[in-house]
């Protein structure tokens, strides 16, 4: 059973969030606070499970309350906020300072008082309570790797990445491994479509490899990693002698849209052998099956473990099929990529 502290300075707002939890019988008891110093006091007494926090809260903002919790006291937090274009730095932020999930305020339909996103919140918020807070020691983590050196990189090979819950950290830390001469990678990153520019430029930014949000029409190159935009899937077809991806309207695939499933089948198909394929943490099964079929087709296949994944969902259900040629930590999965994509054993990696 579950117990939530809100923290929200709307009186409507946290009634609503009240409401919606309470009446999921898997959350034991709810507490609202209107300020974080309020909070404070509720989390010696109340002790949560899980925080919902809004970013605009008055005497303190949220992501400084946040950034407080992590270091003295963490707990899965997921944070409950307006959507503003403002608002989408804040939330990239707060996933990086250890946030859990994220998600926008529920609303009230005027004429039919349908709540939208009421599920969502508490399927989010069970999750997070569940959730290994893990967060990154960004100083000892490269911000301009060098080219590999070796010059044993197969440049004919694709890198074929999939995350969803916690994958936003653990994609910026295995990306920061990466040499500026890795071979093309694709991503499929479960997050609604106006984050993905700002976190495509927060990759580019944390890492030697150029990242940007896929182009339909975009061509698979060498020191460049394309992020699927939000709300379109995205594969990979092959054109002549060239690698590129297409992204497209379809219903979404394991109530995901884009879906890391879609990507690693069309990886399977066309890249076949050459490719290395990471599933990471996430909520659910997207990409186990695309995965298995990557592995089936001859591609290297790597899963997260369970110590390193924020929530072991799609790692857990690629392992558990054989989908998953190799399982390792998030800090050894940079290195397994790079002996994929080197002719050498990621066995001994």
């Amino acid at each position: 059973m579950t117990k939530v502290l809100i923290i929200e300075d709307s009186p409507v707002m946290r009634k609503l969030l009240t409401e919606i939890l309470l009446k999921d019988s898997g959350i034991q008891a709810v507490e609202s606070a209107p300020d974080p110093y309020t909070a404070w006091q509720l989390l010696k007494t109340f002790q949560p499970d899980v925080i919902t926090l809004d970013v605009e809260l008055p005497r303190m903002d949220g992501l400084t309350f946040l950034e407080k919790l992590m270091k003295t006291r963490p707990l899965p937090v997921v944070m409950v906020s307006a959507s503003t274009s403002v608002g989408t730095r804040e939330t990239l932020r707060a996933l990086e300072l250890g946030a859990v999930d994220f998600m926008e305020k529920p609303k009230v339909d005027a004429k039919t008082g349908v709540v939208a996103m009421a599920e969502e919140l508490v399927q989010k918020v069970k999750v997070a309570a569940k959730a290994k807070l893990r967060q990154r020691d960004r100083s000892a983590l490269p911000r301009q790797a060098s080219t590999s050196g070796d010059g044993g990189i197969d440049p004919a090979k694709v890198v074929a990445i999939g995350a969803s819950t916690g994958g936003t950290e653990a994609l910026a830390e295995v990306l920061a491994c990466l040499p500026k001469d890795v071979p093309g990678i694709v991503i499929v990153q479960h997050m609604p479509a106006r984050f993905i520019g700002s976190f495509a430029e927060r990759l580019n930014r944390e890492s030697a490899v150029k990242v940007r949000e896929a182009v339909d029409g975009d061509t698979i190159v060498c020191g460049q990693a394309l992020l699927a935009p939000g709300d379109l899937h995205m594969e990979v077809r092959r054109v002549g002698n060239k690698r590129i991806v297409r992204t497209f309207e379809a219903p979404p695939v394991n109530r995901f849209r884009p879906s890391v499933d879609v990507l690693f089948r069309s990886v399977a198909r066309h890249v076949a052998g050459d490719a290395v394929g990471v599933i990471l943490t996430g909520m659910g099964c997207d990409g186990a099956r695309g995965l298995l079929e990557m592995r089936e087709a001859g591609a290297i296949t790597i899963a997260q473990d369970e110590v390193t994944s924020v929530v072991f969902g799609m790692p857990k259900e690629a392992i558990a099929i054989g989908a998953a040629e190799h399982v390792r930590p998030l800090p050894r999965i940079g290195q397994s990529v790079m002996s994929a994509v080197s002719r050498r054993s990621v066995a001994e990696v």
